[in-house]
């Protein structure tokens, strides 16, 4: 059986591999028509006409993300990052969920996706390190089909406390053990309920959950802000509401954020 890390480090010898789009699968058609660009594992998933794609990923490249330390001004590395090519203003962004005193940073996730499923293993121990000022949310994209009933059920382990102790391990089954479809078929509402019955959840009472008033709220205002956010595939990351990062890789992508986050922070302070 696969690993989670054999899979990566085969995913990370493949020249290229596109983020996960709103197009992808059963679409939602009211997705944005002209979303920005948004960075695939090695490169952005449709970048601008004449720009060159990236290069893959290094695995060197990547402990020195997951190593990261936290965003502050004697931490960052690289330029200053530049509007159009680093990052996307946002027109009257706000932030998913606003909170006092907290610069938001936002991963627009999907569970089938597999450049997110790449990904995780870089922004995990990225976001561990952040400060406490800043408030790291996952949302999860509404791109329909098996896409959203997957955005429910993050919902639902939400709700009933399991979440965080199963958001790898789901990457994990449906990308390295492959005991879930994910984009390779349909995984019904019973099929995800009863992985999260490996965890102390009752399925019966999880896929309940998934239908609830509750899970169809927060799923409606998770796709209404990736629709505002302008977004074109997953992983996005979002800083402040404000800035939709691009970035040449993953690294790249927290790099840029860690200077708009430090760019935010400084601005509260100001204040």
């Amino acid at each position: 059986m696969k690993t989670r890390f054999a899979a990566l480090a085969l995913a990370a010898l493949l020249p290229i591999l596109a983020a996960c789009k709103a197009d992808d699968g059963t679409a939602n058609t009211s997705a944005p028509a002209e979303p920005a660009a948004t960075p695939a594992t090695t490169e952005p998933a449709a970048p601008a006409a004449g720009s060159e794609a990236a290069a893959p990923v290094a695995e060197g490249d990547k402990t020195a993300a997951s190593a990261a330390p936290a965003p502050t001004t004697a931490a960052l590395t690289g330029p200053a990052p530049v509007e159009g090519a680093d990052y996307q203003l946002i027109p009257n962004g706000q932030p998913f969920q606003p909170a006092a005193g907290k610069v938001e940073v936002v991963e627009i996730f999907g569970y089938v996706c597999p450049a997110c499923a790449a990904f995780q293993p870089l922004v995990g121990p990225w976001k561990a390190g952040l400060p406490s000022d800043v408030n790291f949310v996952y949302v999860p994209a509404m791109f329909g089909g098996t896409w959203d009933n997957y955005a429910r059920a993050f919902y639902a382990a939400q709700t009933l406390g399991v979440q965080e102790k199963t958001h790898e391990a789901l990457y994990s089954a449906i990308h390295s053990q492959q005991t879930l479809k994910g984009e390779r078929g349909a995984d019904s509402v019973e099929d995800i309920a009863k992985f999260y019955g490996a965890y102390g959840v009752d399925p019966k009472q999880f896929a309940a959950t998934m239908g609830s008033f509750a899970v169809n709220a927060k799923t409606n205002s998770a796709k209404q802000f990736a629709q505002r956010s302008q977004i074109s595939g997953t992983p996005s990351i979002i800083v402040n509401g404000k800035y939709l990062v691009k970035g040449k890789s993953f690294p790249d992508m927290l790099r840029i954020a860690d200077h708009l986050i430090a760019r935010e922070r400084g601005a509260a302070q100001a204040h």
